[in-house]
């Protein structure tokens, strides 16, 4: 407790001597996935049923691996209909079509399998009105158990009797797989898979009936499906995040003023008080001015502005700091051509304090 009290105290000391402060401000990031604008309606489909020729050996694995043979069947369709449920709600979708009993299946259960010809795509697509297919291709679940001792009493008429219970431990991974298909430019727009772990404990007088005291396993792993499918389902949507942005508050009597001003979110005043310091004499002031009001800028959505007043911190002042946000706005412009493409219309309302 004394080293951690210690640390606090340095990390205080520090910031209060620091000529910068922090202020978060939310952005607007675009999607990892860029649907086209002509994607307006969609199909989903479950391949992951093993084919014929690999299904009795996928069985047998299965059950060397203490699996039940319907957890990845019954965790594949949660997965496919907690992705369409949640697409549904895309305003920029118009319809969202699950296509049962597709007949097809995978002969590497596990990984990704071949790419779906673009005659079976357009055929399933064609069928179903669907401008992109999002495919499941993946879902696998391997898990491994281990048993433990320890001593024990079991009631018994006579009392209680000495005993050793045996724990279970369950590891079982799942992993998903998706890709989507765009039938109009015959391109692969996304390709992914990831995977969680979950953990099973049993106990029991012996390892069978520890074993058995695994319940819950087949729902725990209905639950990642439909948390896999949920989560997939925002890869095509811009999220929200929240950013850090440096701001200085010491060089003079207007920054310290214009430093309370912001800390009681009064940005417009404190903005009017360092654009009085933008062409003070001393370099360093007019620098850290010329930065600050790059920060208002990004804060009230002008990306350019604060390019401009970045730039001029760092090209007529030398200051540092400026050069690293120059970059960062930089890249928040491509971000924001994404998010056009991305049909989001109006993007510079998305910055915010």
């Amino acid at each position: 407790m004394k080293i951690l009290f210690r640390l606090i105290v340095i990390v205080l000391l520090f910031s209060s001597c620091s000529s910068t402060q922090l202020v978060t401000i939310s952005v607007l990031q675009p999607a990892p996935v860029t649907l086209p604008a002509y994607v307006k309606n969609v199909a989903v489909v479950n391949r992951t049923t093993p084919s014929q020729k690999v299904k009795i050996v996928n069985v047998v694995n299965k059950i060397l691996s203490a699996e039940g043979t319907a957890l990845d069947k019954e965790g594949s369709k949660a997965a496919t209909t907690a992705l369409a449920d949640e697409l549904s709600k895309n305003a920029h979708l118009d319809s969202v079509t699950i296509i049962e009993n597709s007949n097809l299946t995978t002969d590497v259960p596990g990984s990704f399998p071949a790419l779906l010809s673009w005659d079976e795509v357009e055929k399933y697509c064609s069928a179903n009105n669907a401008d992109a297919l999002f495919s499941l291709e993946i879902f696998d679940t391997k898990s491994n158990i281990d048993y433990t001792a320890s001593q024990t009493a079991v009631k018994t008429p006579l009392g209680n009797v000495p005993a050793f219970e045996q724990t279970a431990n369950m590891h079982t991974s799942v992993t998903t797989g998706w890709r989507i298909y765009d039938v109009r430019s015959k391109n692969i727009l996304d390709e992914i898979a990831f995977s969680r772990m979950l953990v099973f404990h049993g106990k029991g007088i012996n390892p069978l009936l520890a074993a058995n005291a695994l319940i819950g396993r087949k729902e725990a792993v209905k639950q990642v499906g439909n948390l896999a499918g949920y989560d997939y389902a925002f890869s095509i949507v811009p999220l929200w995040t929240r950013v850090s942005r440096d701001y200085y508050i010491k060089g003079n009597n207007n920054f310290t003023m214009a430093t309370r001003k912001a800390r009681t979110g009064n940005w417009e005043g404190a903005a009017n008080l360092w654009e009085q310091e933008v062409d003070n004499p001393k370099s360093k002031i007019a620098g850290r001015a010329c930065y600050n009001m790059a920060i208002i800028c990004e804060i009230n959505g002008d990306l350019d502005g604060a390019i401009k007043w970045a730039q001029k911190s760092y090209e007529d002042f030398g200051n540092h700091l400026a050069l690293k946000y120059v970059k960062i706005l930089n890249n928040r412009k491509l971000d924001n051509e994404i998010l056009k493409d991305q049909q989001v219309d109006d993007i510079n309302k998305y910055t915010s304090k």
